[in-house]
């Protein structure tokens, strides 16, 4: 492998993981957007740091199960 080689893939491991970060940042927003709407709708209206805190473990639920070894269980076929 040569050095442009190295700097190619370097080059895109910053870019996926930059659309990692915004994918996560954008999912946090739509995440918050439903718990508020659902939290509207059962009526109740929790202050903004419940709903962020809310958000924030669902949000971070979703990607580690969409990350974790288990999921590539569904997958395979027996």
């Amino acid at each position: 492998m040569s050095v442009l080689d190295s700097f190619g893939v370097l080059a895109a491991s910053i870019i996926t993981a930059l659309v990692m970060l915004v994918f996560a940042v954008l999912s946090f927003f739509v995440t918050m957007f439903i718990v508020q709407t659902g939290a509207g709708l059962a009526g109740y209206s929790p202050s903004g740091d419940f709903v962020a805190l809310s958000a924030a473990i669902l949000s971070t639920g979703a990607i580690v199960a969409g990350a974790s070894p288990v999921s590539g269980l569904a997958t395979t076929d027996q």
